[in-house]
């Protein structure tokens, strides 16, 4: 394997470093809660429903619903987009790409006011998308710049620097969210600290996204030739990376394990911030506390990542998955009865522990099942894939749920479910995984 320098590994880092602010204000924190609050009908109890073209529906179904519909593209785009990136080298283009949609899309949220929902969806959508795609390539560095031994360190750094990078802005926008007057805004307009905040967070990602974009190399030094035509070629690579994953029990088992609790750790944290606000949360006043235990979440969340990378040091990265999952079961069960925002914030601390450590953990240890290989993008394309289709599969139930029982409680159990299924799989896995050939995968 070709060694890479620090910095360039650094700079890796740096890209969650970046981009985490959109997953805490967007999609876990501030855009929830504003987003709820402004769709939400005066009566409390009373489900709350909005246009969308015409459409009614419940408002946080409709959020749900935007995502699995982004998912799905990513999901469908992200082959043909990763088969281009891998035979004409320009991997860091595509990343550079999705990353200014995002960014220009969280910006652009700044103009998103209760008489806007459609505009708030769509740029909501388009956030989602940039981020998300940007993933696919950022994730497929990883066996390109470190050795096996060292990708457990490498990717929980990047998680890590992405928990502290996206508390520091969070932070300024509680700040800002909280006194408006501290910064010349006035009081007049209630929605003014949020919609700067969604600002905020596009110029901070697009911004130290240079470092990695300025230092990280392109995926190959000569273009390759298409098997297939440019728009099938992507679709034609994952069938060979399914044919290859077939031949290797480990890898082949693991991926189904992958699969289901993506739906439940992706699909519970992507809703979480919803959840918090109509059920324990549900007032004005509580916004304040809601936003502190979601910062409580993301600082847990660094030791967690952290924590569970040594953990596997000791017992293992199949151990340690295995000890994840079991948590996220007993939050599951826990989420279904809390009552208190007391207990609430015992169990943020629980989702704070796992949330971080087991999305670290499942990509390493699937780079370190992976066949000896230089076509990395097409391999993790297929693990992406993998996980927005789990992704799409998990809102879509959360959503419909919601939409049939009139409440986000039973949703969580039907999550639950692949939370115990992925364990079971993971049990499968287990016992094909000898440590003669995945010595890293052990203590």
């Amino acid at each position: 394997m070709k060694i890479v320098s620090k910095k360039i590994q650094n700079a890796w880092a740096m890209y969650d470093w970046a981009n985490s602010s959109y997953n805490l204000v967007i999609t876990s924190t501030i855009f929830p809660a504003y987003y709820v609050a402004i769709t939400t009908n005066s009566i409390q109890g009373e489900l709350s429903y909005v246009n969308f073209f015409g459409l009614e529906i419940i408002n946080t179904a409709l959020q749900n619903y935007a995502l699995a519909i982004v998912f799905l593209i990513v999901a469908i785009i992200s082959p043909i987009l990763s088969s281009m990136a891998d035979y004409r080298g320009n991997k860091k283009a595509f990343m550079r790409a999705f990353t200014f949609i995002g960014a220009a899309a969280c910006g652009l949220l700044y103009f998103f006011t209760p008489e806007r929902i459609e505009y708030g969806i769509i740029f909501f959508s388009l956030a989602a998308l940039g981020f998300w795609s940007s993933l696919v390539f950022y994730n497929s560095y990883l066996p390109d710049i470190a050795a096996p031994e060292d990708r457990d360190r490498l990717s929980a750094k990047g998680f890590a620097l992405g928990y502290i990078g996206s508390v520091l802005l969070q932070i300024i926008c509680f700040v800002i969210i909280l006194k408006p007057d501290w910064f010349g805004l006035g009081t007049e307009d209630k929605t003014i600290g949020a919609r700067l905040s969604f600002l905020l967070v596009g110029l901070w990602w697009l911004g130290f996204a240079q470092i990695p974009l300025s230092i990280l190399p392109n995926n190959t030094e000569s273009n390759k030739k298409m098997k297939k035509h440019i728009l099938i070629n992507g679709f034609h690579e994952l069938q060979l990376v399914w044919r290859e994953a077939r031949q290797i029990p480990a890898l082949k088992r693991y991926l189904l394990s992958f699969f289901l609790f993506s739906v439940g750790v992706q699909t519970v944290m992507l809703v979480a911030a919803s959840f918090s606000k109509k059920e324990i949360f549900p007032k004005q006043e509580d916004e304040p506390k809601l936003l502190l235990t979601i910062i409580l979440i993301q600082l847990v969340a660094i030791v967690g990542a952290i924590a569970l990378s040594r953990l596997s040091k000791k017992i293992g990265n199949i151990a340690t998955l295995l000890v994840g999952i079991g948590i996220w079961i007993a939050i599951c069960i826990w989420g279904y009865f809390i009552t208190s925002q007391t207990e609430f914030y015992f169990l943020a601390v629980a989702v704070g522990l796992v949330m971080g450590g087991i999305q670290s953990m499942s990509r390493s240890t699937y780079s370190k099942l992976l066949p000896e290989t230089q076509d990395t993008t097409s391999y993790f394309s297929f693990y992406d894939v993998t996980e927005k289709i789990a992704l799409t599969i998990g809102l879509i139930l959360f959503a419909r749920n919601e939409e049939l029982t009139g409440s986000m409680r039973n949703s969580i159990l039907v999550l639950m479910v692949f939370f115990i299924f992925s364990f079971g799989a993971l049990l499968y896995t287990r016992k094909v995984v000898t440590k003669e050939k995945y010595a890293s995968l052990f203590h």
